[in-house]
């Protein structure tokens, strides 16, 4: 379970081969060795999205943003930075060395349309896809034998996997949770709302207003921001945490302590490099037996639509014990 998301992201069943692959099943079980729950793998394909979308310079949030060649190299930069996460050597005619293996890496927008070179054919293949609009991807093994592809190619040669080809596949993860980008789950409107002031630190007060109770991550700041010191937009003194505090809304960050407040109010846990958001109450019986938190002496709870808005309280010192 991915405490973070709280989504399942256990490896999924795979076919029952006719015979085992010794070699991919080799190559699986370090991949599930090395990345037990998917968290680095989901970690470099998020990493590849936002450095194609480069939001904190361009303010583009959405895959139709990009331009069609941006969208084509998005399948080398998954390739280099899941190198670059595990270390991985290169093979000797393909992309990585994984268990004495040549692994070709293969990418594709959609799901089942990837396309294998005439050079990795008899080889292993990692086949990754993932959805920045639906927050999940999937990676599996597959060996690329004739049997697995489909006769025509185009016209470097590339194939596709055939029927019997994407039901061999030796799935490792099936719809892992990838960090939600929360720009593409708001309301439209509110997206609008926070991209309108031409202040960056207006657009960070307006991020953090109207997308409460959500994970949103430092690169959404950016994005939102689009300024090199972004995260001093977020800090009290002058940032966001200050400027908020009279509507009532603190902001929670990957701190130990602001970890557990979050925690004891219901909200997604932040992790590195996140924030959660929400506007809180003092507790009255009105708010019956709703989560609460003790701060500055005083219980709170997340505050009700109805409930009247007052100032904040300050959250734990994440310098003190």
């Amino acid at each position: 379970m991915d405490e973070q998301y709280g989504t399942p992201i256990t490896p999924a069943p795979s076919p029952t081969p006719l015979a085992r692959d010794e070699s991919l099943e080799k190559v699986a079980g370090l991949l599930l060795q090395w990345d037990a729950e998917g968290r680095r793998i989901g970690a470099a394909i998020r990493r590849t999205f936002d450095m194609l979308l480069d939001g904190q310079h361009t303010g583009r949030y959405r895959w139709d943003q990009l331009y069609k060649t941006e969208k084509t190299h998005c399948g080398t930069l998954v390739e280099i930075n899941l190198q670059r996460e595990f270390d991985l050597p290169g093979g000797d005619d393909l992309d990585y060395t994984i268990g004495g293996a040549d692994v070709d890496c293969k990418y594709s927008q959609r799901l089942g349309g990837w396309m294998v070179p005439p050079e990795a054919v008899g080889k292993l293949c990692l086949l990754l896809w993932a959805s920045d609009q639906e927050s999940r991807w999937c990676a599996g093994l597959i060996r690329a034998d004739e049997g697995h592809l489909n006769s025509g190619g185009n016209r470097d040669a590339k194939r596709t996997l055939s029927t019997a080809g994407r039901g061999a596949v030796r799935w490792l993860f099936r719809d892992a949770p990838l960090q939600p980008n929360v720009l593409l789950h708001l309301p439209e409107g509110d997206v609008e709302a926070i991209f309108a002031p031409k202040a960056g630190t207006l657009r960070v007060d307006e991020l953090f207003r109207r997308a409460q109770h959500r994970l949103i991550s430092r690169n959404v700041v950016a994005t939102v921001a689009q300024q090199e010191d972004y995260m001093k937009r977020v800090r009290g003194n002058g940032g966001s945490r200050s400027k908020l505090r009279p509507e009532g809304i603190v902001i929670m960050g990957q701190y130990t302590r602001h970890m557990e407040v979050a925690d004891r109010l219901g909200l997604p846990v932040p992790g590195p490099g996140e924030f959660v958001s929400a506007r809180l109450a003092r507790q009255q019986s009105h708010h019956g037996d709703a989560p609460w938190v003790e701060l500055d002496g005083q219980r709170w709870v997340l505050a009700r639509p109805d409930d009247p808005v007052e100032k904040a309280p300050l959250l734990p010192d994440p310098r003190a014990l």
